[in-house]
């Protein structure tokens, strides 16, 4: 979690504090004014088509792999010497897998997307692997570990939330809009870091972890059940999905969305910053925004493709 206390409660992410401090009208509204316009940036890429739903997230994922080598670098200052070949074809690599990942409805007349971003990920990985070759001297593997981490962390998770946007992952959400399920994931992270805070504002005692002290038991559970009852809900009686999937499916992504969260705290901790970035005044950087969600998905994902 941040070291600083976040109050938006239009984010991906919050932090149940138990807080004392003064309003401050200038902070609340950079806050809101803020929050406002990343929630309807965020509407307009998930709800407008499939190639929104792509270019917002490719945005995304650029922006955390940018954070990401800052956040690392001052973990281990060797990672911000590398070069920006190295820099630049992890992240098409990671741009590439998002591609190879989409399906048929992402064409160009003859063209697939999924072809050519299979093609892109193998020529950057490829790349990648001849530039240490030419170097002629032996890889740092703690440096590769660091980008294949990366890689791992940021792109695979983007990756496979473009197979969610496909509706191939179940059943239960063939012939509903592609967005949907991301829609349903992201719901469920945003309702338990709102109740989260709300409930650990009120009742929170008990320390959850020395990562983020600050948050609580009472917090952390009382978020997860409000928003695991309040999607299904929704998705059940709404939408007419399947009750049970759907309970796995917000358990799942309320538990890792928490464990997410506090990895970024973690690895910012380990870093000596509060936040990851400031692509957002008064909220923090992309891991900030996005990392209960970069845990949620490759869990989600894995839950589906195993009871499809």
């Amino acid at each position: 979690m941040p070291l600083t206390t976040d109050y938006s409660l239009f984010t991906i992410h919050h932090s149940p504090y138990l807080h004392t401090m003064a309003f401050n009208f200038q902070t609340f509204r950079t806050r809101a004014l803020t929050a406002i316009v990343f929630v309807l940036v965020m509407l307009g890429g998930l709800l407008w088509n499939q190639w929104s739903f792509l270019l917002l997230f490719s945005v995304i994922h650029i922006g955390c792999w940018v954070e990401y080598k800052s956040l690392i670098g001052k973990i281990d200052p060797r990672y911000l010497g590398i070069s920006p070949i190295h820099q630049a074809g992890a992240i098409i690599a990671g741009l590439g897998f998002m591609c190879w990942m989409t399906d048929d409805q992402y064409s160009i007349g003859d063209i697939f997307l999924h072809e050519v971003g299979g093609w892109i990920l193998l020529g950057s990985l490829t790349g990648l692997i001849l530039l240490k070759l030419i170097k002629g001297r032996m890889p740092d593997w703690k440096i590769i570990g660091y980008t294949v981490g990366g890689l791992l962390y940021i792109s695979l998770s983007w990756g496979l939330l473009a197979d969610l946007y496909n509706e191939i992952s179940s059943p239960t959400f063939s012939g509903n809009d592609g967005w949907l399920l991301p829609m349903l994931i992201i719901a469920t992270i945003w309702i338990n870091d709102t109740m989260a805070y709300i409930v650990g504002s009120f009742i929170g005692k008990t320390p959850f972890s020395p990562i983020s002290p600050k948050k609580t038991w009472e917090g952390t559970i009382g978020g997860a059940i409000l928003a695991v009852v309040v999607v299904t809900v929704i998705a059940v009686y709404w939408l007419e999905l399947d009750m049970i999937q759907m309970i796995i499916i917000t358990i799942t992504a309320a538990v890792m969305g928490t464990l997410g969260d506090l990895f970024e705290s973690k690895l910012k901790r380990m870093a000596g910053v509060k936040d990851s970035g400031n692509f957002m005044p008064g909220h923090g950087g992309f891991l900030d925004r996005f990392d209960s969600l970069l845990l949620a998905t490759p869990y989600v994902w894995l839950l589906l493709f195993l009871t499809r």
